[in-house]
């Protein structure tokens, strides 16, 4: 077969999905059988039945593994390219930034289940074009949101090995969609730099950016992240932690996972650098090099063995700083500055893209 027949005959086997609701009636009709709706799918008024019926304005195809024997490529299960555009703008409007529904570890895990039933569907009609950057975005956006505002909670409602898999995989997927599209994406700054920010320090990444066109590398966005990555590899906690302050709440979310590291770093160099008992360094300075509050600031100088006298002034001592007992520098614990960041944007705003 010759390739220009290879190729018409892949496109003639792709299937293309034909059901037009967020979750194939089938389904729906098994899952209320099997009792296995969720309790953001129930239709209102029938919660205390003996079997809730499913709303079909509400119920979303949930994420199933293949299965031998199982036919993955029926059409009528398969959604196509604008219904999954739709499902996910439901699954973050309506789900993810809805004030009503908690808690959200569990908001959390029915959009991550359903988002990744999304691209199920996508692989299989090996979906391309705008419309799959689109639902990218917004899958990473959300996976990135949630690593920051879950960060910490058990393992049993949030795994963060889990959701970096997903946004690794999401983000790969979407960076191909910008090197071999032909269209203008708009977004594709914020993405670029997002994933440098994720993966600070990260070689591959890093070399990702400098093989970018120079009008996209010399974007503002992307410099201030290679800016903050050079920070990161040389070692430069004062200077990383001082451009920080320049990012935008979701590249915060990105970048907060290098934070605990980072802060550590700057607490060993000034215990070398101001090792001194007739030195003092004030408790304020210290928290304006660190981006805590002054509280947060004196935890965590006495959690590495740093002294904090009584009139708030910081006494370094190579000899003395320790590395923390387990779970005394919790990321979560330092969250509280990078919250203010959120002020006045909510989770839909966020995640949509249009805060």
């Amino acid at each position: 077969m010759k390739p220009e027949e290879d190729q018409r005959h892949d496109k003639q086997t792709v299937p293309k999905g034909t059901c037009q609701t967020m979750c194939p009636a089938h389904e729906l009709r098994a899952r209320e059988r099997q009792k296995r709706l969720h309790r953001f799918e129930i239709l209102q008024g029938t919660e205390n039945e003996r079997c809730p019926r499913g709303d079909p304005l509400h119920a979303v195809k949930e994420y199933s593994r293949p299965a031998a024997g199982k036919d993955a490529t029926n059409p009528a299960d398969l959604r196509p390219t604008p219904v999954l555009l739709k499902t996910v703008c439901y699954l973050i409007n309506d789900v993810a930034a809805s004030p009503d529904l908690h808690p959200w570890t569990e908001v959390y895990s029915f959009v991550f289940d359903r988002l990744r039933a999304v691209k199920q569907d996508m692989i299989i009609q090996r979906v391309s074009g705008p419309d799959c950057v689109s639902i990218l975005e917004r899958a990473v956006r959300f996976l990135v949101y949630a690593s920051f505002r879950l960060c910490g909670e058990p393992l049993g409602l949030y795994d963060p090995s889990i959701n970096d898999t997903h946004l690794q995989e999401n983000l790969s997927w979407l960076l191909d969609c910008y090197a071999v599209g032909t269209e203008s994406y708009p977004n594709q700054e914020e993405f670029q730099a997002l994933g440098l920010l994720y993966n600070l320090g990260s070689s591959r990444a890093a070399q990702h950016i400098m093989e970018l066109p120079e009008r996209l590398r010399s974007g503002p966005t992307i410099r201030l992240a290679l800016s903050i990555n050079r920070a990161f590899r040389e070692r430069n906690p004062v200077r990383l932690l001082r451009l920080a302050h320049k990012l935008n709440f979701l590249q915060y979310c990105a970048l907060h996972r290098h934070l605990v590291t980072c802060r550590r770093d700057l607490l060993l160099v000034y215990s070398h650098g101001y090792s001194s008992r007739n030195c003092c360094f004030s408790l304020d300075n210290l928290a304006l090099l660190l981006f805590l509050d002054k509280s947060l600031t004196a935890q965590l100088c006495r959690s590495h063995g740093v002294e904090v006298t009584k009139d708030n002034h910081v006494v370094f001592s190579k000899s003395a700083f320790t590395e923390p007992e387990q779970g005394k520098t919790q990321c979560k614990l330092y969250h509280s500055t990078v919250v203010e960041k959120q002020r006045d944007l909510d989770v839909g705003s966020i995640i949509d893209g249009s805060a």
